[in-house]
């Protein structure tokens, strides 16, 4: 299967994982770094260390355990995922996918899909597409990502923050590994508001659309659903 091409247009921190393996070089500090880029407000990919995945999956019955698909594009962060686990690890499926071509995955299949903080390093376009394909007639899609603080002048000093202090603090949580602060930082500069990215999940065809900021607006949870009836011109 041909790869997908990555738009730097709607990539916001201009990232290719098919050129740089940079989140398998820093998947044991991955987390340090996170907490250090978002004040500690984190929730995983789909699904990176695991952190939210394994929080969510330990709050569901025995039977909806075994129907959890905890993915990420990165088999050191899986496998990180996989050990913190335990025991829960054999109720769920861990598979390596990247968000561009869920391949594994068949259209209209999912009931709810869920991103966190790996947006930013997505072509939102195709990520969107592949959410929207995978999901059921009125499933639901989260995804959890950077946003603006609405007061103007704290936003612009959380942007100075991460402008002249990540790259030292950075710098010292990846061990010297510049290019993860290098995207992260580019993708929360160039990642568009929360009225920017819930209009392109409305643009894809989602219904239903809403967000709420979070902390004080560093990130913003997305919330969507795929209508039940899809108009003709957008079927898969």
């Amino acid at each position: 299967m041909a790869k997908p091409v990555i738009s730097s247009e709607v990539n916001a921190a201009s990232f290719d994982a098919t050129r740089d393996d940079v989140f398998n070089r820093i998947a044991s500090r991955y987390d340090q770094l996170s907490d250090l880029f978002s004040f500690c407000i984190q929730l995983d990919v789909a699904a990176g260390t695991g952190d939210i995945a394994l929080r969510v999956a330990k709050k569901l019955g025995a039977e909806k355990q075994r129907n959890c698909i905890v993915s990420d594009i990165c088999p050191a962060m899986l496998d990180i995922a996989r050990r913190r686990a335990g025991r829960l690890a054999n109720a769920l499926e861990f598979q390596t996918l990247d968000a561009h071509c869920l391949s594994t995955i068949e259209t209209a299949s999912i009931d709810l899909y869920s991103m966190s903080l790996g947006m930013k390093i997505c072509d939102r376009k195709l990520a969107l597409a592949e959410a929207w394909r995978v999901l059921r007639p009125g499933g639901t899609f989260i995804c959890l990502e950077a946003s603006e603080i609405p007061i103007r002048f704290l936003h612009s000093a959380y942007l100075t923050y991460m402008r002249l202090c990540m790259p030292v603090v950075g710098w010292a949580a990846t061990g010297g590994d510049t290019s993860a602060y290098d995207y992260l930082l580019k993708g929360v500069r160039e990642f568009p508001g929360a009225d920017g990215f819930a209009d392109e999940i409305a643009a894809q065809g989602f219904i239903e659309v809403a967000y709420e900021r979070l902390s004080p607006g560093i990130v913003a949870i997305h919330f969507a659903r795929k209508p039940r009836a899809v108009p003709p011109m957008i079927r898969e």
